[in-house]
């Protein structure tokens, strides 16, 4: 069998030494990420007419391809549908044989082919524009037939492929991919779609149940809890928030109801600034106005105030019921052992 001409076909031996191998895979990398960045450099509004066409469709997004370009196709729609954008493969050679049953009208249709120029994927195009559906090319020939077939173009320009022959989809496949990617991160945005919006719908991964994971099933509580008294001085506290070794304890009134918290931090600052600091009550020391969460809140959002909160981030976050009692502590530790950082 005869080998097909290309630019760089020097054959290496089996027994090539390692560091030969290691620079065939560093170049094949470097050479697409260099491809990405130049396709990074083209997007103009084209992309984001994509993105308002694709947030504002009213039913689900088609996403077709044939060969690699059906993989691309394949992992799009599934990015998509985990993100909050419903979207469903659609195979362009089934379609012709009776999967346009799933088509309304109302769908958007992405279409990725490297070359534009595969009849069935041009065919189907044209079918779902006569069909009034919106319709978006992804492609690496503006002027191919599936470009023209298009409402919206996004150009991916790719001068050659990693692959030695040059034939094999690689470079243009990753930039495929990479367009598609960008398309899903801007509705992400767009959307306000949030971790807790991932979660409900990847309930059964790892990553899903750690994201659904409750307050309550993380925060301390009952004897771990430490809480002391309003009307305690802080040499009189420290016991209790060093026994329980959280950094910090809920300081409560006579009816047991929260009005501050004292951490380790505010017990440093008191020492420093006051003579005979040990002595003065706790109120004097602790936050009046602690950041308070629901049992019944999930995780996530626990460690997003953690983050985020007015004054400066915290490590500890006090669980508080209806009626205003600490029912329970949580510490940034718990978060990272349950994987949510």
């Amino acid at each position: 069998m005869s080998r097909l001409p290309a630019e760089d076909t020097d054959d290496m031996r089996p027994d090539a030494p390692d560091a030969d191998l290691i620079r065939l895979g560093r170049d094949a990398m470097l050479q697409e990420a260099e491809a990405l960045r130049q396709v990074a450099g083209t997007l103009d509004a084209s992309f984001a007419g994509a993105v308002r066409m694709l947030l504002q469709a009213r039913g689900r997004v088609l996403v077709t391809g044939l060969g690699k370009s059906g993989f691309v196709a394949r992992k799009l729609a599934a990015t998509l549908t985990s993100t909050g954008t419903p979207s469903q493969f659609i195979h362009p050679v089934e379609a012709a044989h009776g999967d346009l049953g799933i088509v309304t009208g109302s769908e958007v249709l992405i279409a990725i082919s490297r070359s534009g120029a595969n009849p069935e994927v041009t065919a189907l195009l044209a079918f779902c524009r006569t069909f009034g559906m919106k319709t978006l090319v992804i492609t690496a020939d503006p002027a191919s037939d599936a470009a023209r077939a298009g409402d919206l173009v996004l150009h991916t320009p790719i001068d050659r492929e990693a692959c030695p022959l040059n034939l094999t989809p690689t470079t243009s496949a990753v930039a495929a991919m990479a367009m598609g990617d960008a398309l899903a991160v801007a509705l992400i945005r767009l959307r306000g779609f949030a971790a807790e919006d991932f979660a409900m719908f990847h309930p059964s991964g790892a990553l899903g149940r750690s994201l659904l994971l409750k307050v309550s099933e993380l925060m301390h509580t009952g004897d771990e809890l430490p809480i002391v008294s309003h009307r305690l001085t802080l040499r009189q506290s420290l016991p209790e928030i060093v026994r329980k070794r959280l950094g910090g304890a809920c300081v409560v009134d006579d009816d047991g109801l929260l009005v501050g918290l004292c951490v380790d931090g505010d017990i440093k600052r008191v020492l420093l600034d006051r003579e005979q600091a040990l002595d003065l009550p706790i109120i004097e020391a602790m936050n009046p106005r602690p950041t308070t969460i629901g049992a019944g809140e999930l995780a996530i959002r626990a460690l997003r105030l953690m983050e985020r909160r007015e004054g400066g981030a915290v490590t500890l976050l006090i669980v508080a019921d209806d009626a205003g009692r600490p029912i329970g502590l949580l510490h940034i530790h718990d978060i990272l052992r349950a994987g949510l950082l």
